[in-house]
């Protein structure tokens, strides 16, 4: 079977190739806000990302796998108003933007190994890159695709005649019923390339530019990074299903613009994690409601979180495996009990095979392997491949080719299935740890102490427990450890 993919533009799913002479998938995700710690429902995005980058390389490709981190320009309200979610975390913390941004890109990083998805070819923060996207909106500018108001420059949506295609907007509905606080915008689909900072205050983050000092909308980042490492036009441009509507609606109509071809030939959109809650009914009853989870409700689960409930991160893996990327996930902790005695099941199959591996030959372990192929290759159908390693596993193949096909598939699952079970769970979120840095940080510490540096002495004792570092201070010194 050929490769494909859904693609979110064309509503279907296409076969996957590479236009000749391209050598690399170009490629680019949208990263985390960080602001706060990703959640699951986050995460769950990233492991479907991971899967597809697994994927393209076990079909041969070569793959630009570019990620952003969003640590200025996103406002809390898609509607280009709100506080900058980098200063509400401030606020919250009682730090600078600074610290925030690298605290939570630290805990999302640790966040990220635990989880065992593969770095990308390049992180791009996006205040790294700000003079690339102050390059973007003047070309916009230039091209007549822009207007001024006395809080921005944005792009005038009327300008761009396909911008509801992608998402299937009903535009001229939206804009005569806006219920959103227009401002000066002319149209309600309008939005900001370009914020400029209030007269009265000065941000934590802002920049010179030939508007004004100011900072750069949430949408313009992710065209510029995508265009500097990737070109004007993507193979596959990924994120959440709640970016469809309005990030990326904004980043096709911004980024055809300046360009003149289209900005991405697949899109691949990951479906939401929803959690239970209970809802009363009116006979006195109760009945479980799922819904999407949020941060803004100000209560969300971490992979901390359930480490501390004796979970390890792969159970979170194996759990997103259950369902297919573009089906909603209803989490609960039965089934996340579930997913954890379902893996704790494959090692009890998979652990004795550990340094047996010989050469496929037969033809009935080939068969496994093309079957394998065909069900990731297939919109990534990780249900199906994993139901296919328990078939194979239960087959009359030898040992040896079984613990062949077990490393071969997973390249694509990413379980450590080449760990004993009771390894990687001894060792859980701590695998890989960078010991070095660790010692760094508590040597930093120590200094800042000495030096009666309270705030930074916390901010790193911050950074430490985002590593799953626990420290104790003692007459004998400081010593640390890794939590359970």
């Amino acid at each position: 079977m050929a490769l494909q993919f859904y693609n979110t533009a064309s509503r279907k799913k296409e076969v996957f190739t590479l236009p000749e002479g391209v050598p690399a998938v170009r490629m680019y995700c949208c990263g985390p806000t960080v602001y706060h710690f990703a959640h699951i429902g986050n995460l769950r995005t990233y492991i479907f990302e991971d899967f597809l980058v697994r994927t393209l390389k076990y079909y041969g490709y070569k793959v630009n796998h570019i990620v952003n981190i969003t640590d200025v320009g996103h406002l809390t309200s898609d509607a280009d108003s709100g506080d900058d979610k980098m200063e509400k975390g401030a606020a919250r913390e009682g730090k600078s933007v600074w610290d925030i941004a690298k605290f939570y890109t630290d805990a999302f990083m640790a966040d990220w190994h635990r989880l065992n998805i593969q770095e990308p070819t390049r992180w791009t923060p996006a205040t790294q890159h700000i003079q690339e996207q102050i390059e973007l909106v003047k070309t916009l500018e230039e091209k007549g695709y822009t207007y001024r108001t006395s809080d921005g420059i944005y792009f005038d949506s009327l300008k761009f005649p396909r911008y509801a295609d992608f998402a299937r907007l009903d535009v001229e509905n939206l804009r005569k019923g806006s219920r959103i606080d227009m401002g000066e915008k002319h149209n309600a689909t309008d939005f900001a390339l370009w914020k400029f900072s209030p007269k009265d205050k000065k941000r934590a983050m802002e920049w010179d530019s030939p508007w004004g000092v100011g900072f750069p909308g949430w949408h313009i980042e992710c065209s510029a990074m995508a265009m500097k490492y990737n070109g004007p036009t993507l193979d596959i441009h990924c994120g959440g299903t709640d970016h469809i509507r309005v990030h990326h609606t904004n980043e096709i109509a911004q980024s055809e613009c300046a360009n003149g071809v289209p900005f991405a030939r697949f899109w691949m959109h990951g479906e939401f994690l929803r959690t239970a809650s209970e809802e009363k009914l009116e006979d006195g009853t109760t009945e479980q409601k799922f819904g999407k989870m949020s941060k803004s409700s100000g209560e969300f689960l971490t992979v901390s979180l359930l480490m501390d409930r004796g979970f390890n991160p792969l159970d979170s893996r194996f759990f997103a495996i259950g369902s297919h990327y573009r089906n909603y996930l209803n989490f609960t902790w039965e089934a996340l009990e579930g997913a954890k005695e379902g893996l704790k099941s494959l090692h009890k199959k998979t652990d004795p095979l550990i340094g047996k591996a010989t050469a496929i030959t037969s033809e009935a372990a080939k068969a496994f392997q093309n079957e394998f192929k065909d069900a990731i290759g297939d919109d990534l159908n990780m249900p199906r491949a994993l139901g296919i390693m328990n078939t194979m596993l239960k087959s009359d193949i030898d040992d040896g080719e079984k613990a062949a096909l077990v490393a071969d598939f997973d390249q694509i699952f990413g379980l450590k299935l080449d760990e004993p079970r009771e390894e990687y769970a001894k060792k859980g979120a701590n695998d890989g740890v960078d010991v070095a840095k660790i010692e760094a940080l508590i040597a930093a510490r120590k200094e800042a102490r000495a030096a009666k540096n309270w705030a930074e002495s916390d901010r790193i004792r911050d950074e430490l427990a985002a590593m799953n570092v626990v420290i104790k201070d003692s007459k004998e010194g400081t010593t640390w450890e890794l939590k359970a």
